[in-house]
């Protein structure tokens, strides 16, 4: 079995001394590979990220079962933030404002031959590794391509691939120039079995081939919703580093407060701002609740390589401070916002949560929708987006907003703060037992099961 996804389990350091150190990764991807046990003799294939990991690879420094393509750094950078996560992410996100973007030009045209160059060379290492009739799982967005590249070198493997992200409807998917929509298609249309997080992202994608492709053929698409790992978030919540955070933060929020709670990346499609804004409207609109709550927001910078994160996370910081110079007093600060990425605080936050805020526009699936009520020491009442993916299992025991709408945000932060304790701790077992009930280990060996099991081209 094999693994292809753009980042790998590893990353390399050089130290001081010249010698390469290295760090093992987490999230459901590891956890799924750890639930196959050494012995099946799977690889992962990944993209060495940095100057450091292609130092790796060149010296031939790496660990068993990783094989990372040293892919040129520009050919990457290409593929990777020009298409990969400034195209196809906002087209699925459909985060474009069309007045100005998207322009397909001459110079996108270059970068999408770099995202193929960058691809083909996953299918090449792909075809170069894989044993007779292996099965491979390719994961998300970046490789796109890689399932039909795949097919044409190796007919004879099974070949899967999970999009992590939503799926843009067509009409929104038809912004991309007809060659590339049709592309991006035939490529995923390689795979023997496609998996998507919801019915309504595998939907989208169905009528997209339904209308540019001209239909599914061979392919089979399935569905795996990923859920919360309970054990892991449970047993690493009460680690001592938690708790020195949670001490710092309860002297941040003040004694017998209640708190709101938002752990996101600065990602344009968690949608922070309006997140912001809808506490300021709380506060204007029930002014009971001044001094009474503290909105604890993580926003943890993301893709600064790029323009419009650097300015979005700057604007999350304006607004922050706008509202605590607008409504603070000496002994409260009514927005504690932390920019730089803390996992230990990020559970401390979970477990003092009496209200989590998850407001994307358009999200695959949002995980902390699902950790936090499963840390949350109380209970939690989670103030749910229905874009986001997530809404699909714990849409009936949240409180469902439309992302854009900041007054019904401001009300339905304020029927959560209002809930009786009795009902959130009850809303909240269930919202728990929902986001676990697909933990990462059985979420993974379902898709690799299912692509085993189905039937030959």
């Amino acid at each position: 079995m094999l693994v292809a996804s753009n980042r790998g389990p590893v990353s390399y350091a050089v130290a001081d001394d010249g010698s390469l150190r290295s760090k093992r990764g987490g999230g459901g991807l590891v956890s799924g590979l750890s639930a196959i046990g050494p012995e099946s003799g799977a690889l992962w294939v990944c993209s060495a990220l940095s100057d450091d990991d292609r130092e790796a690879v060149r010296r031939g420094v790496g660990e068993d079962g990783v094989r990372m393509l040293d892919i040129p750094a520009g050919v990457h950078a290409d593929a990777y933030n020009g298409i990969a996560n400034s195209v196809l992410w906002f087209v699925h996100h459909m985060l474009y404002q069309t007045p100005l973007e998207p322009v397909f030009d001459a110079e996108f045209r270059s970068k999408w031959a770099s995202y193929e160059t960058y691809n083909r060379a996953f299918a090449e290492a792909l075809a170069e590794e894989a044993a007779e009739g292996a099965a491979v799982l390719v994961q998300d967005y970046h490789l796109t391509l890689v399932p039909g590249m795949l097919r044409e070198l190796r007919p004879d493997l099974r070949i899967g691939h999970f999009s992590h992200t939503p799926w843009a409807p067509p009409e929104y998917f038809a912004m991309l120039p007809d060659d590339i929509a049709r592309q991006v298609l035939r490529g995923m249309l390689g795979a023997d079995r496609l998996g998507f997080l919801t019915h309504r992202w595998a939907d989208a994608f169905t009528a997209c081939c339904e209308r540019f492709a001209g239909g599914l053929g061979d392919t089979r698409v399935g569905v795996h919703g990923l859920g919360a790992d309970a054990d892991f978030l449970r047993a690493r919540s009460h680690e001592a580093d938690v708790h020195e955070r949670m001490a710092a933060l309860k002297e941040e929020i003040g004694e017998g407060r209640r708190t709101i709670v938002r752990v996101d990346r600065t990602e344009l499609s968690k949608n922070i701002v309006r997140g912001l804004l809808a506490y300021r409207q709380l506060l204007d609109d029930r002014p009971e609740w001044r001094e009474r709550v503290v909105h604890v927001a993580f926003a943890y910078p993301s893709r600064q390589d790029l323009a419009v994160y650097r300015d979005y996370t700057a604007e999350v910081q304006r607004l922050a401070e706008e509202i605590n110079d607008r409504y603070g007093t000496p002994g409260w600060r009514p927005v504690v916002l932390h920019v730089k990425d803390d996992f230990a605080r990020s559970l401390a936050a979970y477990r003092l949560a009496d209200v989590a805020l998850v407001n994307p526009i358009r999200d695959g699936m949002n995980l902390v929708a699902k950790e936090v009520p499963v840390v949350s020491d109380a209970g939690c009442a989670l103030v749910l987006s229905r874009e986001a993916g997530a809404h699909e299992e714990l849409g009936e025991d949240a409180i469902t907003v439309n992302p854009y709408d900041v007054v019904q945000t401001a009300e339905a932060l304020h029927e959560a703060l209002s809930m009786r304790p009795e009902d959130r701790t009850e809303r909240g077992k269930r919202l728990a037992a929902a986001a676990t009930a697909l933990p990462p280990a059985r979420w993974f060996l379902d898709q690799l099961e299912a692509l085993r099991g189905e039937t030959g081209r």
